[in-house]
């Protein structure tokens, strides 16, 4: 595990959980936070909730998008050592009903956009990251609606 010692690191991983929101064009939501990083919806698994609710849930808080047809895409193992973490990442894939998002959460949220999934934004999280280059369980999902560029 890599480690740094100026950061407590936790005893066990976190669980965090990402919405990949298509809408009926085909494009991705993303969102980006105050330090320039982008990625989808999402974020920490609630005690009693599913990844779905989680998904729906975090979206809803970030973007004020509802979403619908929630599936299961990938797991990510993401260590982030300059934040002395370490993330299970549940990637969940929904449907957008509307196409007009919003910032609900601007402590947390810079700027949320549509992007066509040949063309999504840099720089990124690590674990979406991790997901784009195929380092997830499983490595290629089939319902992934952009391409990974793992080798």
């Amino acid at each position: 595990m890599a480690s740094n010692t100026d950061v407590a690191w936790p005893k066990t991983p976190l669980v965090g959980v990402g919405c990949i929101v298509i809408r009926s064009d085909g494009h991705v939501l993303m969102v980006q936070n105050h330090r320039g990083r982008w990625s989808t919806p999402g974020g920490h698994l609630d005690i009693g909730e599913s990844p779905a609710e989680c998904a729906a849930r975090e979206t809803l808080e970030e973007t004020g998008l509802q979403v619908t047809a929630i599936a299961f895409v990938a797991i990510t193992n993401d260590v982030l050592p300059d934040a002395g973490r370490h993330y299970i990442t549940i990637w969940m894939r929904a449907e957008a009903t509307e196409s007009k998002p919003e910032i609900r959460d601007p402590a947390e949220i810079a700027a949320v956009e549509w992007f066509p999934p040949t063309a999504l934004p840099q720089p990124r999280h690590l674990y979406f990251e991790n997901l784009l280059a195929g380092r997830s369980l499983p490595p290629n999902p089939a319902n992934l609606p952009f391409p990974t560029f793992a080798s």
